[in-house]
């Protein structure tokens, strides 16, 4: 096996403020790791351009019937599959948001050995999914170096799918893969190498970035409300009621009533309310203006 270099990597690097961690009492080590956590946000802040990039990217996909993929390895891989996860209750999504991870679904809860390093690995789970050239890849690696994510854009490139590619250090061996790059960097870890730390905060809120804002570019959002939800059980029922109240001023009777009426979609409810349609008119509009619900209201 081909030696690994990775001690150049500042994601591997010793922190200089926690070379005494194992002497530090509980609120002293709680105090460091939430400043070291305050330096996150800062750098997320310096890749939001790119960040954006490639919300238009995913965006364009989405509104072109091609899906959004994560792919990663142990943290990098969780991640990817937390977000795709969620997706499906908050924007009512289906196969449009996906997370492969290196060892499959059994390595979400137990590390696969050795999975990360098969580009191989990366080919088959995409191939197994039908990836193509509408969809876009996002490649997940806190170390910028991982083969199951550098084997994932490759992959996606040959098919023609847009490639792009998430890590943690600068002049990342990832980014070379990759139509778009995002390099977040956020120094050494609190504990040294263990970037589920910093490295994974800031993939999280990059990640909770590209498919908010891309489920907004595809009109799953009115205002800032979760229009597109599912209301799948009775707490969602109850959140469902008051969505199409704030949206409309309606009372809790109306929105009730009118929620049977439109089979529990919450955006069809808030057309027929504040465009005073029937049913049908309403479907019609969502239909006719691709489910943004404030150009539903416009005409």
């Amino acid at each position: 096996m081909a030696e690994v270099r990775i001690n150049h990597l500042r994601t591997e690097a010793k922190n200089p403020r926690t070379l005494h961690l194992d002497l530090m009492d509980p609120l002293e080590i709680l105090t460091i790791m939430n400043e070291e956590d305050e330096q996150v946000v800062w750098a997320v802040r310096q890749v939001l351009p790119q960040v954006a990039q490639c919300v238009a990217k995913v965006t364009q996909a989405l509104k072109n019937g091609g899906r959004l993929i994560y792919a990663g390895a142990g943290t990098s891989g969780r991640l990817g599959i937390l977000d795709a996860v969620e997706c499906v209750p908050t924007f009512s999504t289906r196969e449009e948001v996906q997370g492969i991870i290196a060892g499959g679904e059994k390595a979400f809860v137990r590390a696969v050995e050795g999975a990360e390093d098969s580009m191989t690995l990366a080919r088959e789970d995409l191939e197994k999914i039908d990836l193509n050239p509408r969809d876009v890849v996002i490649a997940i690696t806190a170390s910028g170096r991982t083969p199951y994510a550098i084997g994932a854009l490759d992959y996606a490139r040959s098919v023609g799918a847009s490639a792009i590619g998430i890590s943690c250090n600068s002049h990342a061996e990832l980014s070379s893969h990759a139509d778009l790059a995002l390099e977040v960097e956020v120094g050494p870890e609190v504990l040294t190498g263990s970037t589920r730390l910093k490295a994974g905060t800031a993939q999280k809120m990059i990640l909770n970035m590209i498919s908010t804002a891309s489920m907004v570019g595809v009109g799953k959002v009115y205002g800032n409300l979760m229009v597109d939800m599912k209301p799948t059980n009775l707490k969602l029922l109850e959140r469902a009621k008051g969505i199409v109240m704030e949206s409309t001023g309606c009372t809790r009777q109306e929105a009730e009533d009118t929620l049977k009426k439109a089979g529990n979609s919450i955006k069809t409810a808030i057309v027929m309310i504040l465009g005073q349609v029937e049913l049908e008119e309403a479907q019609r509009r969502l239909q006719e203006h691709g489910g943004f619900v404030r150009k539903c209201l416009s005409q």
